[in-house]
């Protein structure tokens, strides 16, 4: 079975640094169950928009994941279970990757090549 690729919808919250170029970004998406989970990352991982300290924030953004697993919960929502390390290591700050989310936080994806 082929992996399945999506990218998960986050919001940049904070320009970081300059260095190294492109530039590093914070951005942040809520899981399932309502926890915040932080990120800091190349800001060319997030956005095909060239962003820089003076741009204004929070701005939409997306991270491209695998998909592990989709199911419903007992609510009858669609659930998903992702791991943002594939295909670019995106890691939170406290160096997690793996997320259950909603199926509508997600869009349709590919994996670098």
């Amino acid at each position: 079975m082929p992996e399945e690729y999506a990218e998960i919808q986050v919001s940049i919250t904070l320009w970081i640094d300059d260095d190294p170029q492109p530039g590093i970004v914070e951005f942040e998406f809520n899981d399932r169950f309502g926890r915040q989970w932080r990120f800091q990352e190349k800001q060319s991982r997030v956005s095909l928009e060239w962003l820089d300290a003076d741009c204004v924030y929070p701005r939409l953004g997306n991270v491209r994941c695998l998909v592990l697993s989709r199911r419903q919960d007992e609510e009858g929502r669609l659930i998903v279970e992702i791991d943002t390390f594939r295909p670019d290591s995106v890691e939170s700050v406290e160096e997690v990757s793996r997320f259950e989310v909603f199926a509508g936080q997600l869009l349709p994806g590919e994996p670098s090549s």
